[in-house]
């Protein structure tokens, strides 16, 4: 039976690649963007590779666009096996060294949340009834190694002045909704982890990333096929674990 996969945030970047790997694997994988054009357009530069994908509007932030993806997902396939849970936004001004804790505006602080952490618990909500469907469902948060308060608070370690505080919060935030997703289907076969994919040449992470977008995405393509003795849980990289 072929796996159904749904990415957010696929248009480009990490998200792309993601489903493109996922793809490779013969898992038929709806790509979700906010914007229908750039959605079925990505997914038309992959059918083209003769992928199967499909591009669906999802906006994770839009409750309408939540539930008419919960909609189109039971009439179609009947349920979901992978849900990839990769859009997100960096909103704070600075770059590394910059600690925006005490500038950022609280409206950005919102928006950030609003679709780093509420949307991913809103439609993983609307989507989890599809996934208990699944003789092996995955969900994979798409965090950050920015997210580890156990990094942030060790000086000299490799974040240390990297503050961002909005966007890391909110990985933080979406950490801690990670650990406690898998305790609430701890027995059942759903997976649940955070990846953090390195630091990439995307928009988001810049020019002088040192990693390529196609390791970037292996991390969420490792936890999103894990086998059934696989970790629930946790926060990796690579297949290495990093400190909460």
């Amino acid at each position: 039976m072929t796996k159904i996969a749904l990415v957010t945030g696929a248009s480009k970047g990490i998200g792309f690649e993601t489903v493109r790997q996922l793809a490779q694997q013969g898992i038929h994988v709806l790509l979700g963007a906010r914007d229908l054009k750039k959605s079925e357009t990505a997914a038309a530069t992959l059918q083209a590779e003769g992928l199967p994908v499909e591009g669906i509007a999802l906006d994770v932030t839009s409750t309408a666009d939540i539930f008419n993806a919960a909609q189109t997902i039971e009439a179609k396939y009947g349920r979901l096996d992978i849900l990839v849970n990769n859009a997100g936004v960096l909103l704070d001004d600075g770059g590394f060294g910059v600690n925006t804790t005490t500038t950022v505006p609280l409206v950005k602080v919102r928006e950030t949340f609003d679709s780093n952490f509420f949307g991913v618990i809103a439609l993983t909500q609307a989507l989890l009834p599809l996934l208990q469907k699944s003789e092996a469902g995955r969900i994979v948060n798409l965090s950050s190694i920015l997210a580890s308060l156990t990094l942030h608070a060790t000086p000299g370690s490799p974040i240390y002045d990297s503050k961002a505080f909005a966007y890391n919060v909110s990985k933080t935030a979406l950490n801690g909704y990670t650990v406690h997703l898998a305790h609430a289907l701890k027995d059942t076969p759903i997976k649940v982890n955070s990846a953090h994919p390195g630091w990439v040449k995307t928009e988001m992470g810049g020019e002088y990333a040192p990693m390529e977008i196609a390791d970037g995405a292996k991390t969420s393509v490792q936890l999103a096929t894990l086998p059934a003795d696989g970790p629930s849980g946790g926060y990796f990289h690579l297949g290495e674990t990093l400190p909460w």
